[in-house]
């Protein structure tokens, strides 16, 4: 094994760790805001209170943390499998012997019966987007671009912890013309604001860069916000990528539940 590769390992393992601790405290302070709510959820009614706002920040901070561990954890894998001879009982050995040290530090972890409120939260959460329409990443890993369009829940999978989309536009003539069905982990899936429920929307400034549908289309591009709004529920102005017009890009507007926080490394 080169000593840079293994260096580099223990960096990303570091990080790891401090990712771990960095979500024991999120998780601690969405257990707050949660007991805050059930003591007194009169509350959030009163002007000027900001409990829901504090908690969906802190949700979108786990779901953060959690891409980022996830993404560290897949690179580290990607090196272990570099470096391990493919094939072969010790690699198999390896593989099952992490696996029961991954259940042992599950079963024996202190810190875990902290976690399970706010997952069993995150999973109730999920399961009521059943019916809903959302926004969804439906190419491929591999695929050259992120391709982003609404979908409607039909079955959120607590086992698998996927959702069972359908994509409601027909499709092309060469892929059956009908409806695409399509099965996503979480990380493929952001909710759309409420109208209903705008005061807890996040609000994206000029120059914020963001993911909106296209007027006139069901598919999502990447876009800039042009101008501030003087109310939650005013349109968003923006201005879409690759969407040149006669040597300058038209501004476009765009309803505010369509428009949603650009996922970090988005390819188009």
């Amino acid at each position: 094994m080169a000593s840079p590769d293994i260096a580099e390992m223990l960096e990303k393992s570091k990080e790891l760790d401090r990712l771990r601790k960095e979500q024991e405290e999120v998780l601690l302070e969405i257990n707050k805001m949660h007991k805050k709510l059930q003591n007194t959820p009169e509350a959030v009614e009163k002007p000027g209170d900001n409990s829901l706002s504090k908690l969906k920040m802190l949700y979108t901070q786990a779901k953060e943390l959690s891409e980022s561990e996830m993404s560290i954890s897949s690179q580290l894998l990607g090196q272990l499998d570099a470096m391990i001879p493919a094939g072969g009982a010790g690699q198999q050995r390896r593989r099952i012997e992490g696996n029961e040290q991954k259940k042992k530090r599950m079963k024996g972890d202190p810190d875990i019966p902290r976690l399970s409120p706010s997952m069993r939260n995150q999973q109730e959460f999920f399961a009521s987007l059943k019916g809903e329409q959302v926004a969804a990443r439906v190419a491929q890993e591999d695929g050259e671009k992120d391709e982003w369009v609404i979908v409607k829940v039909t079955h959120y999978d607590k086992e698998s912890k996927e959702f069972e989309v359908l994509d409601e536009e027909p499709g092309d003539d060469e892929e059956g013309g009908g409806q695409r069905k399509y099965k996503l982990p979480w990380s493929h899936i952001i909710p759309f604001p409420k109208m209903s429920d705008l005061a807890t929307a996040p609000e994206f400034p000029p120059g914020k860069q963001v993911l909106a549908v296209y007027p006139g289309t069901t598919a999502l591009y990447k876009a800039t916000v042009v101008q501030a709004r003087k109310r939650k529920s005013d349109d968003y102005t923006l201005e879409f990528d690759d969407d040149e017009e006669d040597g300058s890009l038209p501004q476009r507007m765009v309803p505010c539940n369509q428009v949603v926080a650009l996922p970090d490394g988005h390819r188009q």
